[in-house]
């Protein structure tokens, strides 16, 4: 942020306030969350370790091309705890905008399944693996959109029995992906006045930034929905609220112009 303003009343009565992103520059990026989620399996627990997460940038599969995600989350992780629906964030960054081909998985060692019996069997994962599980992604990002990847691992799929009475971790990963949030932007005059900006949702959930010294706002990161705009200036004289603003998930709401009186 830019510059901030303490609104005593405002802060007091809005709960929820969530992130704020001033500038409304674009340089191109897109928000990119990879989570993971699982089918069931037959056994008491599924743990994966997952050192990194990478994205393709563009179509082929030159080595210069991966972006690790630099907001990782490492660890060994039981699949089985993301069975019926649930998930879990495991990466998420900044991307720049365009193609995104694949996505790989950078695992460790820590692999292991774990017997309805209790018995702990160490899973061996194939030597064409080592340098990572690559998954067909094929998404294209647009500037300034939140986007999702789900990560569905088949749990009873990726674990296969070895005749010794072994275990090799073979991952059969189903990609989603789909753009999650939207955003809204404008230009507000004067600019002078640096308002405050806050996104309000039925729920009274809110979202907010501030405008910058041009009077540029950009707010990130806003799921699909019908908001209420509110524009706060140091002593209320200049504030605005602009109703009914419809933000869909994969697209930046244009508000334009909007003139904060002057009297």
């Amino acid at each position: 942020m830019k510059k901030k303003y303490f609104f005593p009343l405002l802060l007091s009565g809005l709960m929820g306030f969530s992130s704020c992103d001033s500038d409304s520059d674009s340089d191109g990026t897109a928000r990119m969350e990879v989570r993971m989620t699982d089918a069931p399996g037959d056994y008491a627990k599924v743990n994966v370790e997952i050192e990194s997460v990478q994205v393709h940038k563009g179509d082929g599969d030159e080595e210069n091309g991966w972006i690790t995600l630099d907001e990782i989350h490492p660890g060994v992780y039981n699949l089985l705890d993301f069975a019926n629906g649930r998930d879990t964030l495991l990466a998420s960054a900044e991307l720049p905008v365009g193609r995104i081909s694949q996505i790989r998985l950078i695992l460790g060692d820590d692999n292991s399944v774990v017997l309805k019996d209790g018995t702990e069997v160490k899973l061996k994962t194939p030597s064409g693996q080592t340098s990572g599980v690559k998954l067909q992604l094929n998404a294209d990002l647009e500037d300034d959109v939140t986007y999702m990847v789900l990560l569905d691992f088949d749990a009873a799929k990726s674990v296969v029995p070895k005749g010794n009475g072994g275990y090799n971790l073979k991952p059969v990963v189903r990609t989603i992906t789909k753009a999650i949030a939207g955003g809204i932007k404008g230009q507000v005059t004067p600019a002078a006045y640096k308002p405050g900006i806050y996104v309000i949702s039925a729920a009274n959930d809110t979202i907010g930034g501030y405008a910058n010294e041009n009077g540029d706002f950009l707010i990130k990161g806003v799921p699909a929905g019908t908001y209420t705009v509110k524009f706060y200036t140091e002593g209320d004289l200049h504030n605005k609220t602009v109703e009914n603003v419809s933000v869909s998930q994969d697209q930046i709401k244009d508000l334009g112009v909007v003139e904060l009186p002057q009297e």
